[in-house]
């Protein structure tokens, strides 16, 4: 642990995103850790207030008001254009990032050689994470993925129905966690950023 933070030249501030159970939190917590730097997961804290607010289940992100996206967005943008030494997680960091300087965007996946997502790992994953059950896990990583989905295509891309705030057009590296254990992923992002541990 560095006492002091640790800025890699030119960056000053990470954003992780990656779909649920893929390794984001790990490598973010990581990154914070080793840098020195406060680690910020955005999207929970966010969806955590609105859920409780309006009384919903957690899959269903689909029932967000949409002024909720938008206001958690701006307050997003602020935070990567104004501050320093953050390690940002949220789905849709990199893809607001775009254009902001000092910041490096990194997406982790977990897909097989041919590209395709490994859902099955992820719920697994979700599983052994959060100790819920099966079919829990089913509900939270398929159908929240598909309610965001359909809810940010329908407000950043028109409705494009090929969209992805996963597309790897909007980072600087991608890590996948298929075939990277947890020490790998951070050792390959450490590397990327020119700080080696």
């Amino acid at each position: 642990m560095i006492n002091q933070p640790t800025e890699p030249s030119g960056i000053r501030m990470i954003t992780i995103s990656g779909r649920i159970a893929s390794g984001s939190t790990s490598l973010a917590k990581h990154l914070a850790d080793a840098l020195g730097w406060r680690h910020v997961e955005g999207g929970e804290i966010f969806w955590e207030a609105v859920r409780s607010k309006l009384g919903l289940d957690s899959k269903d992100t689909n029932k967000r008001p949409d002024v909720e996206d938008k206001d958690f967005d701006e307050s997003l943008k602020k935070i990567l254009k104004e501050q320093k030494h953050i390690v940002l997680e949220t789905k849709l960091a990199g893809f607001n990032a775009q254009e902001i300087k000092g910041v490096f965007k990194i997406l982790v996946v977990c897909e097989d050689k041919k590209g395709k997502d490994q859902t099955g790992i992820r719920i697994d994953r979700f599983v052994n994470r959060e100790g819920v059950h099966i079919a829990t896990a089913k509900e939270e990583v398929i159908e929240r993925e598909q309610n965001d989905l359909n809810k940010w295509r329908r407000m950043y891309a028109k409705g494009d129905p090929n969209w992805l705030y996963y597309n790897p057009k909007y980072y600087d590296l991608v890590i996948n966690t298929f075939d990277h254990d947890q020490e790998e992923a951070f050792e390959i992002a450490l590397k990327a950023i020119k700080l080696h541990h």
